[in-house]
């Protein structure tokens, strides 16, 4: 979230102003176009330079060159006309996550929704492509163009108007002019590269009261940090983790109309291009721990962090390999979303020197490392073993039902 109540705006960097107008843009293009072609950024500059444009712009047009590029993982096709900062594409959400935000609002019944802290507009953007009005708040003036340049962008496509960016503070908006709000109230420090996040509760802003307090006029989303200290979940929210790919990249607070009655906790799974979810009303318990079975599961961060481990053994028929952690074991293979499968081939020695002969005597030389439970950097383990070899395998290392320490050799299913 970009609006942060008290925070200083920023400068654009030298030459980025230029990108905002129509020269830039063209510019632009033609270097985007170039490097698709196979064309060196030097080259790019050297042509860039002798037509006349300025170093700071050329330093801008292929650093936003760069960035669309990188863009491409969260926007797609979308990002080869849209423009970025550095921290604002580090912050955006991805547009898959995004447009499960808006079809909340929409199917909520919201016509006009605050995003309050718009950044490069990328909620926005999913609003629009849900017939949702939108009303982008942004604190940095210069993030704020950034924001309504891509905003025209998708507007334009849809043959609809462009929403105009307010500059202002998100805690100052006034929330009469809309039936809902989107904020994203985990901080960044200041400015257009350095996106720490600060570690205090206390300095979410807008704080998080603020944020609650919105939530309890309006349906509400929050955009938090997977790694949200739980204890700061109203009882009235909805919590959904949403992980892509295996990476959790958010927690979602939802309230209001936007909560779905009887889910408390959720766990949204983006796998493949496809989604699935696990809901369930609470916590769910831990499974019982059992044996070894001819399968370990490794379930997905998001369903760790939503805990419904428990509801995920149950689905799978699976038991906890070791308590407390989260590795579920079973003697059948189930195929979900929901985890990753391995096949227990062996039981390993745990000492490093029999370990190893064990991986040569099996030709191993490709190790995936897996841990949990127990201390091990897998990196310096990986190359104390000295492997070679033509055969690749993972390697589970981990506590069994008694909190013994074990090396499993498995393969992926």
């Amino acid at each position: 979230m970009s609006a942060a109540g008290g925070r200083a705006s920023t400068e654009p960097l030298p030459g980025w102003e230029h990108l905002l107008g129509d020269a830039g843009i063209a510019a632009l293009r033609d270097v985007c176009a170039a490097l698709d072609s196979g064309a060196t950024s030097e080259r790019v500059g050297r042509e860039l330079r002798s037509a006349g444009h300025a170093p700071e712009a050329v330093a801008a047009l292929l650093t936003q060159a760069r960035l669309r590029e990188r863009a491409r993982a969260k926007f797609g096709d979308l990002a080869r006309e849209m423009l970025f900062t550095a921290a604002g594409l580090e912050q955006a959400t991805r547009i898959a996550v995004a447009n499960g935000h808006a079809a909340r609002f929409r199917d909520a019944g919201c016509t006009r929704v605050a995003d309050l802290g718009c950044g490069i507009g990328t909620e926005s953007i999913a609003l629009l492509t849900h017939g949702i009005a939108p009303a982008p708040v942004e604190l940095d003036p210069f993030t704020a163009r950034i924001a309504a340049h891509n905003l025209r962008l998708v507007a334009g496509a849809r043959k609809a108007p462009a929403p105009e960016v307010s500059i202002g503070d998100a805690a100052a908006f006034d929330l009469a002019q809309v039936d809902g709000a989107f904020l994203d109230p985990a901080r960044r420090t200041a400015g257009h590269s350095d996106t720490r996040r600060i570690a205090s509760p206390d300095d979410y802003s807008p704080s998080l009261h603020l944020a609650y307090a919105v939530g309890e006029r309006l349906p509400t989303g929050l955009k938090l940090g997977p790694g949200l200290d739980r204890e700061l979940i109203p009882d009235t929210a909805e919590a959904q983790w949403v992980s892509v790919d295996g990476q959790v990249v958010e927690t979602a607070l939802w309230f209001g109309a936007l909560a779905r009655p009887g889910v408390a906790r959720a766990a949204l799974v983006h796998r493949g291009g496809e989604q699935h979810e696990m809901t369930a009303a609470a916590d769910a318990p831990d499974v019982d721990v059992r044996s070894i079975g001819a399968y370990v599961y490794e379930p997905d961060g998001a369903v760790i962090r939503a805990r419904l481990i428990g509801a995920l053994g149950e689905r799978i028929q699976a038991g906890m390999l070791s308590p407390g952690i989260a590795y579920l074991t079973g003697d059948t293979y189930a195929e979900t979303p929901f985890a990753q499968a391995f096949r227990v081939v062996d039981a390993l020695p745990a000492r490093e020197k029999d370990l190893r002969r064990a991986l040569a005597a099996r030709g191993i030389g490709r190790l995936e490392i897996k841990k949990r439970g127990v201390d091990v950097d897998p990196a310096a383990l990986r190359k104390r073993l000295r492997l070679s070899g033509s055969q690749g395998a993972t390697l589970i290392l981990t506590r069994d039902a008694a909190g013994k320490h074990i090396t499993l050799l498995a393969e992926r299913c």
